[in-house]
């Protein structure tokens, strides 16, 4: 651990005890989207941790949010399905989080995990006329922000347009 890490570590914790888990926002510049994840879900209750990529600050903040209290909740998400209510008339689906990712996009729950042996998902909204961003008809914006985190860039626990959106 580098120095500031443990205080961080026990923020981190802290946060999750009280809230059910941390929100860690990290923002965006030239060469990447601002994204969110959470820390502290898998601990708590066993769920996937979730990272939203590509969404202004407070959205991710609130659909992450959203995403913690649902499970808590008791409620289940299944991968490359759609769900309502995160953001108003935007569909998300999730899908799994490849592993190489997991260093640039969950850096601070190495410190909770230390061995990054914890499952994540990735919260993918379609744009309000209903695109995702594999399609080919997508804004070129939601393809440049919503960057997939599995290793060939597109849905990989699904087939497009067949067993998922």
């Amino acid at each position: 651990m580098l120095p500031g890490d443990e205080e961080a570590r026990r923020r981190l914790l802290a946060d999750a005890e009280e809230h059910g888990a941390a929100v860690v926002h990290v923002g965006g510049d030239r060469n990447g989207p601002p994204f969110a994840f959470t820390v502290g879900l898998w601990r708590r209750c066993g769920s996937p941790e979730a990272v939203a990529v590509g969404m202004p600050p407070k959205v991710a903040h609130a659909v992450l949010n959203q995403f913690v209290q649902r499970v808590l909740g008791g409620e289940t998400f299944g991968i490359g399905q759609c769900y309502d209510g995160f953001i108003q008339d935007c569909p998300i689906t999730f899908e799994r989080v490849a592993r190489g990712y997991y260093a640039e996009y969950f850096g601070h729950a190495l410190l909770i995990y230390r061995k990054g042996d914890f499952p994540a998902v990735q919260l993918i909204a379609a744009s309000p006329d209903g695109a995702w961003p594999w399609e080919p008809d997508a804004p070129s914006g939601l393809v440049r922000w919503q960057r997939i985190l599995t290793d060939s860039g597109r849905p990989e626990s699904w087939i497009p347009g067949d067993t998922g959106p």
